[in-house]
């Protein structure tokens, strides 16, 4: 992944204003769901992090976008700690140019601390999937001037043992109300961005694209998870394989 040493002239667009209000509203309905064992933390890296993530908005946000690529939710190298969707470090700091700082978090799981762009872990999803958009168009300025990337829910889960607990394995109940929330967020998105693709990273993501695109002119589409818990993700190239879906899909030539 080729990086950069200089930060972006951040900018302002009616677009990214609108994406900004439309992820506090968001940060603020999760932060009011109620979740019980087994999780026991839960981050929103849009109250800690805000600062990163607007300033995400703020800068890459401000026109319609052609593809809409939507995530599941954060991890905990990724996003938890920059608050930038598949959010790897150095992806984040050195090809996007954006360096805010983390507020602590009082409390976090002793087994995943917030420490925001001094986190030592990468995110081996994000590291992916970033390298994947740098490989294709060089900076960060071609690649969002059609493409952008949001994730269905702001919220990471954690159970005693540290592991994440993904949102599709929450409660009924629980689910139900959180994806509420989610799905109304994404309309908003979609309004917001208009694509004419909306392309799932994995296949939960696939599914929340489907629903909430219903009876809307937007494509959707899935591409395979970065995730290292995919077998097929680490046999193969994933770089190599995700490019030939996007081909396939029509949405990259």
């Amino acid at each position: 992944m080729k990086y950069r040493d200089r930060a972006l002239k951040p900018t302002a667009s009616a677009t990214s204003s609108q994406l900004i209000a439309a992820a506090r509203a968001l940060s603020n309905r999760v932060e009011r769901l109620p979740f019980r064992l087994p999780v026991t933390h839960t981050y929103n890296p849009l109250t800690y992090a805000w600062k990163a993530h607007e300033e995400y908005l703020r800068r890459f946000g401000g026109r319609r976008k052609r593809v809409v690529f939507l995530g599941m939710n954060p991890g905990p190298f990724g996003m938890a700690q920059t608050g930038i969707p598949f959010g790897e470090i150095a992806a984040v700091r050195d090809w996007m140019g954006i360096h805010a700082a983390i507020a602590p978090l009082a409390k976090a799981h002793p087994k995943r601390p917030i420490l925001g762009f001094d986190c030592p872990r990468s995110e081996v999803s994000g590291r992916r999937f970033w390298k994947l958009c740098a490989d294709r168009f060089g900076s960060p300025e071609t690649f969002f001037t059609q493409h952008f990337v949001v994730n269905y829910c702001p919220l990471a889960f954690l159970q005693a043992s540290g592991r994440n607990q993904t949102p599709n394995k929450l409660p009924m109940a629980e689910r139900e109300r959180l994806f509420q929330v989610c799905d109304e967020h994404l309309r908003e998105v979609l309004r917001i961005l208009q694509p004419e693709w909306l392309i799932g990273i994995g296949g939960f993501a696939r599914e929340r694209a489907e629903l909430v695109a219903v009876n809307q002119k937007i494509r959707v589409g899935q591409i395979l998870h970065p995730s290292p818990a995919s077998p097929k993700a680490n046999r193969a190239d994933w770089t190599k394989t995700a490019t030939q879906e996007l081909i396939q899909l029509g949405v990259w030539e």
